[in-house]
């Protein structure tokens, strides 16, 4: 079972070692993790995600909370979020595979953010799954590199928000 954790922290160092730590301390697996500024330059969201049975999932949740620099801790479900991924590849192309390329990229929602006449980088922000099924499209032509970030997600709203 996967579980989102959105942990809202302390901006300053040594945070993040700390959380991390916490999860290699009790051999919790960390599948995502993401870690940005709010809009509180003193408090920064780490996105977790994280997989494992239902009493590791309360574990990890017990445990964040113990943590004297975080402030909140909340857990979510993939169903009830909204998941975002956002990847960078860097294809080589030539005049055989360019118009595959740029048809595979209207079909994802993805788009050309540089070229050269044999290179190109190609941006998609879609969900997790959605951004490896891109990649699997991607798989025969020349990839140089990839750079994923890890999944960003809010809980869904509702009429009581």
């Amino acid at each position: 079972m996967k579980r989102i954790y959105s942990v809202l922290v302390e901006n300053r160092s040594g945070v993040l070692m700390k959380v991390a730590g916490l999860f290699s301390r009790r051999c919790f697996n960390i599948d995502s993790l993401t870690v940005g500024e709010t809009d509180d330059p003193n408090v920064s969201c780490m996105t977790i995600v994280s997989s494992g049975d239902e009493r590791t999932i309360e574990q990890v949740e017990k445990q964040l909370n113990k943590k004297l620099d975080i402030i909140k801790v909340k857990t979510f479900e993939e169903k009830n979020s909204i998941n975002r991924e956002m990847m960078l590849v860097k294809v080589k192309y030539n005049r055989n595979n360019r118009r595959d390329i740029m048809e595979n990229c209207e079909i994802m929602g993805a788009s050309i953010v540089d070229m050269s006449n044999t290179n190109m980088i190609i941006q998609v922000c879609d969900t997790p799954e959605r951004t490896v099924q891109f990649l699997k499209m991607l798989k025969g032509i020349s990839i140089l590199e990839v750079a994923r970030t890890g999944t960003l997600a809010l809980q869904k709203c509702s009429e009581n928000d």
